[in-house]
């Protein structure tokens, strides 16, 4: 009896304990299916939901989801991103110059799945930096080296950044904008330029100098008219009596006064007697 009830109570146990070990199996699975069923999605990215490697389509935003406990959720950055590019390109003229570009873009978060299906998450080195060499190289051969180094960079800033966006922005890449950081040209062609450049400054100059002498010459031209107008007006006041009488004025009041004169007459029609003092 006592074997029968010692085996009995063995059985027990092991019952008991194939019991709680089931039960924690249960619970970690339990824990396991519950902890994939919840993705998070961290904030600037969209989440691209997968099943078995089949991407589905769905996207999340930002904050904590339900999904499949099989499905992986890939994370993809949506905010302004920026790419540094230098490359040696060419002018229209065949000179190679060192370009430094920098391009502003992001992903489109609608169009994050068909990215992440059809290139990948490396998205930015397949697709947006061989086609920013491209528009950089394109757009330079197109134009000459001073162009490039003239206020003209911003016209051909805005000429990589269509060329890029027409590339790119239909595969769901948005393309911001494109900077032109830094451009080296050939030693010899840069201070032709600035030798021209002086130049024109130069001539801006004397352009200046002459416009100024111009004024200068204008002015004295007027002052001179004007001086001449007023001797035209007081040679015009001034007749041969106005002139005879004032002469017998200043005669009369040498001959009123006190002192020995000598008196030399004109011998002309209208002479006027000159008076001069004898006293030293």
């Amino acid at each position: 009896m006592r074997e029968s009830l010692t085996g009995e109570r063995m059985l027990d146990r092991q019952r008991l304990v194939w019991r709680s070990g089931a039960a924690l199996v249960l619970f970690a699975v339990l824990a396991l299916v519950a902890a994939n069923s919840v993705a998070c999605v961290h904030t600037g990215h969209v989440g691209v939901v997968t099943v078995f490697g089949r991407v589905t389509g769905r996207t999340m935003g930002e904050g904590i989801h339900l999904v499949n406990p099989v499905a992986r959720v890939y994370e993809l950055n949506i905010k302004t991103q920026e790419i540094k590019e230098r490359a040696a390109v060419p002018s229209r003229e065949g000179l190679i110059m060192g370009l430094e570009a920098s391009v502003l873009y992001h992903l489109d978060p609608s169009r994050a799945a068909e990215v992440l299906q059809k290139v990948g998450t490396t998205y930015s080195d397949v697709l947006l930096v061989p086609n920013l060499r491209s528009a950089m190289r394109a757009v330079t051969a197109s134009n000459m080296a001073s162009a490039l180094y003239s206020d003209a960079r911003d016209a051909i800033a805005r000429q990589i950044l269509t060329d890029l966006q027409n590339q790119v922005q239909p595969r769901g890449i948005v393309v911001e904008n494109v900077l032109l950081r830094d451009l080296q040209l050939p030693e010899t062609l840069k201070q032709a330029i600035e030798a021209k450049q002086q130049a024109q400054q130069e001539a801006q100059r004397m352009e200046f100098v002459l416009q100024r002498e111009r004024q200068e010459a204008e002015r004295k031209r007027v002052e001179a008219a004007g001086i001449k107008d007023f001797q035209d007006i007081v040679t015009q006041g001034i007749s041969d009596k106005l002139l005879e009488w004032k002469g017998i004025e200043a005669t009369m009041e040498l001959a009123r006064s006190g002192n020995a004169k000598i008196v030399v007459i004109g011998n002309s029609r209208n002479g006027l007697p000159l008076i001069f003092s004898a006293d030293k």
